[in-house]
């Protein structure tokens, strides 16, 4: 039998732990409340540099309820230096100089209680907050991070010109180092107080919004001060009054995460095949496609809709006639996907996307169609993030596919057609880049047809999915808002359909005579590759 005392301890254990989980969650609310002020104030500033709408409809949109916001909290576990913690973004400088106990430098710009406020490497603090007002987006949008202090004297959070919450200090951090440095500035008039209203009924200035290059767009590795290990801090917060946190898929780790399978690095700790380029392009045959890419950054920040949807998009390619061996797909860290889903590659291997996008586009008459579908967190310059390899949040050049390096990749293709789906962010960077290239003139960019004018939306590409081998790419992706003007300098390219069939044949193509005479691979005629291959020389 269980002795009384013991039966005691357990409850009283029992209801500690209660206690301090309601305590803990009540003490995030409080911060997400505020937070979520500051939030309204960026928005409201947005709708009125940016739209013609009426203050009263401004304040209307502006308006998120706490429901709409996905909170991602890194909470305090101690009140002993050691257990405060850094922030560290993907944009961080590769060469920054490592802080003692195993810290990073993290180019936020957010002062702490040791240090000056302004501009510069974020020192220490006890909590970080991530507010994430888009949570159905892939990441690559703007999010609210804030730093918390606790045991802060009020005089001391004015100093630092953060929120004070009564012996917690909420300072809001945004990039340092960048073009327009919009740190926003308040007097000591516009505290915010606990109530959620501004001491002396003032108003937050019209022109300190967050916005710009200086917005945060992915959540930051937040690591302990010594933790060499760097484990993420930064957690995603279930509560019935917040957003539901995104389904994070799951992935099995790559048997030796510092390994490297690229082609220029191939060793034996490699934990699959490299890929064999070499052997897409057959004499006198073209044939069609495909390099699908998810990348994901790390674990935290990779959705399960994203390996749907590249299964989606993987599975309507094979009912379009590409060949299994002619689809190559990158995704995540360990490259794991739906069993139907053959010959994926970890995103880590850069060098051999590049590789194999590149000996497809240069080998005469390899490809007719080529098709690459992007879906990876972007940076607002277009650069894409791949994979996180070494742990250590930074995105080195290995990690990250900027615009100028997809288009050398892609410059005088010499497949009839490149079509490129974007399902991500700033896909506008790629558009204006394109738009004003003559190296380019075979390549076309296809975004979602829907709300264009945010440039951090992520596309679904729901209506990809359902392209038939008879459907015509003009009138398909014609059908959604915006579309035909958006396709009119590429109409041509896309009089087709995704194999090179003509559109509108008179009588129509049966779907024997699409499979047999433009689907998957073609013979080509002797006199023709013989042809086109002197022409190539004497060029």
């Amino acid at each position: 039998m269980v002795p009384p005392s013991l039966l005691l301890l357990v409850f009283l254990s029992a209801s500690q732990q209660l206690c301090d989980s309601v305590s803990s969650l009540t003490r995030v609310e409080r911060w997400v409340r505020s937070g979520l002020q500051v939030l309204h104030w960026d928005q409201l500033d947005r709708c009125r540099r940016t739209t013609s709408l009426s203050e009263s409809e401004c304040r209307r949109v502006a308006h998120l309820p706490l429901s709409a916001v996905a909170v991602y909290v890194s909470e305090p576990r101690g009140a002993t230096t050691t257990d405060k913690v850094f922030a560290v973004l993907p944009e961080s400088p590769q060469g920054g100089s490592s802080l003692p106990r195993g810290g990073f430098s993290s180019m936020l710009a957010g002062p702490s209680p040791g240090s000056a406020p302004g501009p510069s490497p974020a020192p220490a603090h006890d909590a970080v907050l991530v507010l994430d007002p888009s949570p159905g987006q892939n990441f690559g949008h703007p999010l609210v991070l804030f730093y918390v202090d606790v045991n802060v004297t009020k005089r001391r959070c004015s100093h630092l010109d953060g929120l004070y919450l009564g012996e917690e200090c909420l300072t809001l951090a945004l990039k340092g180092r960048c073009q327009n440095q919009l740190k926003r500035r308040q007097n000591g008039a516009e505290r915010l107080m606990g109530n959620g209203r501004l001491a002396g009924g003032g108003t937050r200035p019209r022109g300190g919004a967050i916005g710009g290059l200086c917005e945060v767009h992915f959540p930051p590795l937040v690591v302990r001060v010594g933790d060499n290990n760097r484990t993420q801090r930064l957690r995603c917060v279930e509560h019935p009054e917040f957003s539901p946190c995104p389904q994070v898929a799951l992935l099995s780790p790559p048997l030796v995460p510092e390994s490297s399978c690229e082609l220029n690095k191939n060793t034996r700790r490699c934990h699959q095949q490299p890929l064999s380029s070499h052997l897409s392009c057959r004499l006198y045959q073209t044939c069609d496609h495909a390099l699908l890419l998810a990348g994901g950054w790390r674990q935290q920040t990779t959705f399960q809709r994203q390996a749907d949807q590249l299964h989606s998009f993987y599975l309507m390619l094979r009912n379009n006639g590409f060949h299994r061996d002619h689809i190559k797909t990158f995704f995540a860290g360990s490259g794991q996907l739906p069993e139907d889903v053959e010959g994926v590659h970890p995103a880590t291997e850069k060098a051999e996307i590049r590789n194999h996008v590149s000996y497809v586009c240069r080998k005469q008459h390899c490809a007719d169609t080529l098709v690459l579908y992007l879906n990876s967190p972007t940076c607002s310059d277009g650069t894409m993030l791949l994979w996180d390899a070494n742990l250590n949040g930074v995105a080195d050049l290995k990690e990250r596919y900027s615009v100028p390096e997809l288009l050398a990749d892609l410059a005088g293709c010499r497949a009839s057609r490149v079509l490129l789906f974007m399902d991500q962010s700033y896909s506008g960077v790629l558009l204006k880049r394109l738009r004003g290239s003559q190296k380019h003139l075979n390549v076309v960019l296809i975004q979602s047809p829907a709300r264009r004018t945010d440039p951090g939306w992520r596309t679904d590409g729901g209506g990809w999915t359902s392209i038939t081998p008879s459907s015509c790419l003009l009138d398909h992706l014609g059908k959604g808002a915006g579309m035909p003007r958006l396709l009119e300098p590429w109409a041509g390219l896309l009089n087709v359909t995704l194999a090179g069939a003509p559109c509108n044949a008179t009588p129509p193509l049966t779907e024997g005579e699409l499979r047999r005479e433009y689907q998957g691979c073609q013979n080509l005629p002797t006199a023709l590759w013989h042809q086109n291959h002197r022409n190539h020389w004497r060029a």
